[in-house]
């Protein structure tokens, strides 16, 4: 429930607060006098499109405060999903400012937020009707929303649209594998080129340098040969090391028998013959081993070449090579999961097609039932509003499926017997909207949790036998929720909780507005006023005393 208000600089207000009670709030004014300002700036910091043209002449900028008791789960859960800190209370307080630059300044609870989250916030707490703001009845697309209340077909709803997101997510994976399809087929192909191509290489980390070192043996092997053979000659001809040395540790045996200082000598000579032997012996195994076979250099030459063919495709080195074979295999894998995927994902489709078929039929017979009963109300509420021979249709064309469903619902009337029903946009006048509307929201007084309506001079081009319905209608839905009501009726007037007068004053410079809450003599010289106009006399104040007095008599 809105329980305060307060306007600083827009249009003809400089300063106002405003406070709200429960039940029936009446505004009224002379025309001018700043009415639909304040409609404005509620419209305003409930997150609505404005103008900088609000914005008072000569102040920089536009404030407006506005404080919600009592507010319902919906909107704390909202709070919570923006993470803005809830008051233990369950007050909430919005605010926004309007410079003349154009920019915008949002607050819920002193937390900064943007316009689209005021408006998500504010769209929870009141709703706004007038001659001028009927958007709900003039936009067929919400006349569906009417019907589902009604309904009450909430589960319905969420169940249907959880299947609809995944079927429209499964459709948009599908879409985007059929539309790649013949590109990975494609590609599909070569990458089964490469890996046969790689595979069939037998790549081995490290046998480039290894066949380098080979070929570089090969291509000297008749220096090899030649440095052996010399290096076993210098060991082992007569005139060889071998020779010498054992001549050499004979001589030294031979001292060492006499002399023991030559035990050693001879001992460690001895065991260099034997050395000499040994190295002699693998000199000669050498030159008998080394085999240079001019095939396998060519062999190894074109090993060479096919190894760096392949590198110039796949990788500078035997470990690029196989990375790169590990890629397309893993590749290769992907793609075919990907039609593995496909055979899944169509599977999914049919049966969550079959799935939504059944709940939007469901959810179409849920809106047409509701629809037939809120015609009957809806049409009991017009004839005591003075409309006895308007017609009112709920229209339903079958759609494309969507996330509402497949239903397109539309309000027609016909203002007249014998007429075809039309779109209301089409028929109705401002006042018809009005009374229509509120029609609409006593029908479903008790199935929305929107606590605060506003009706915005819904009694224009009204009066007699009509001002009284809508008044006991007004009367009605207040006993249920808060409503505020800009009039021009002293009927509607009569009946309110509580009464603003709105005025104007002026001086040399600058206009302003100024709100008053009435007392009972303050609201009696309203009524007179409304009633008569022009100055008032003692009976005309006496006359509105009485409606006062009997107001609440008259509508019970």
């Amino acid at each position: 429930m809105l329980v305060g208000l307060k306007i600083e600089n827009i249009a003809v207000i400089e300063s106002a607060e405003l406070e709200f009670d429960s039940g029936l709030n009446v505004m009224t004014g002379e025309t001018g006098a700043g009415k639909s300002i304040v409609i404005d700036s509620i419209n305003a910091v409930l997150g609505e499109r404005t103008s900088r043209e609000l914005v008072r002449s000569g102040a920089e900028s536009a404030k407006v405060f506005a404080t919600f008791s009592d507010i319902n789960s919906e909107t704390e859960s909202i709070l919570d999903e923006m993470g803005i800190e809830k008051m233990p209370d369950k007050t909430l307080v919005l605010s926004r400012s309007l410079s003349l630059s154009g920019k915008n300044s949002c607050r819920i609870n002193g937390c900064p937020v943007t316009v689209s989250a005021l408006k998500e916030i504010g769209s929870g707490l009141i709703n706004i009707h007038g001659q001028h703001d009927s958007q709900a009845l003039l936009s067929p697309d919400k006349h569906c929303g009417f019907i589902d209340l009604l309904a009450e077909n909430q589960a319905l709803r969420g169940e249907y649209k959880q299947v609809f997101t995944r079927l429209v997510s499964v459709k948009k994976e599908l879409d985007a594998l059929y539309d790649s399809r013949d590109e990975k087929a494609a590609r599909l192909d070569y990458l089964n080129f490469q890996i046969k191509e790689i595979t069939d290489a037998n790549i081995r980390i490290g046998e480039r340098d290894e066949l380098s070192k080979e070929k570089e043996l090969l291509q000297n092997s008749g220096r090899v040969i030649k440095s052996l053979e010399k290096a076993y000659a210098a060991l082992s001809d007569d005139n060889g090391l071998l020779t010498g040395a054992e001549d050499c540790a004979h001589e030294l045996d031979t001292a060492s028998k006499f002399f023991d200082g030559a035990k050693d000598a001879a001992k460690n000579m001895r065991a260099v013959t034997y050395e000499l032997s040994d190295i002699s012996s693998q000199v000669r195994e050498l030159v008998n081993s080394f085999d240079f076979s001019p095939e396998r250099l060519t062999e190894i030459n074109e090993r060479l070449d096919f190894l760096y063919r392949i590198s110039m495709k796949y990788g500078a080195n035997e470990s690029d090579i196989l990375d790169c074979l590990e890629k397309a295999v893993e590749e290769r894998n992907a793609i075919e999961v990907s039609d593995e995927r496909i055979s899944e994902l169509e599977e999914q489709l049919y049966a969550l097609s079959d799935e939504i078929k059944l709940l939007s039929a469901k959810l179409t017979e849920s809106r047409m039932t509701a629809a037939r009963e809120f015609e009957k109300q809806v049409k009991a509420e017009l004839e005591f509003l003075d409309m006895p021979k308007v017609t009112f249709v709920v229209e339903r064309k079958a759609t494309a499926l969507t996330s509402k469903g497949a239903d397109a619902i539309e309000f027609l009337i016909s203002a007249n017997p014998g007429q075809e029903p039309k779109a209301i946009a089409k028929i109705a006048s401002g006042g018809e909207l009005s009374r229509i509307m509120l029609a609409i929201k006593n029908v479903l007084s008790d199935k929305d949790n929107i606590s605060t309506l506003i009706f915005d001079e819904i009694d224009t081009g009204v009066s007699g036998s009509a001002a009284e319905k809508i008044a006991l209608k007004l009367y009605e839905v207040s006993k249920g929720r808060q409503v505020i009501c800009v009039t021009h009726l002293a009927r509607i007037a009569a009946q309110a909780d509580k009464h603003m007068k709105i005025s104007k004053t002026a001086d040399e410079e600058k206009t302003f507005t100024k709100i008053d809450t009435l007392d009972f003599d303050g609201r009696a010289a309203e009524i007179a006023r409304i009633t008569a106009g022009g100055n008032l006399t003692a009976l005309q104040i006496e006359t509105a005393k009485e409606m006062l007095n009997n107001a609440k008599g008259d509508l019970i």
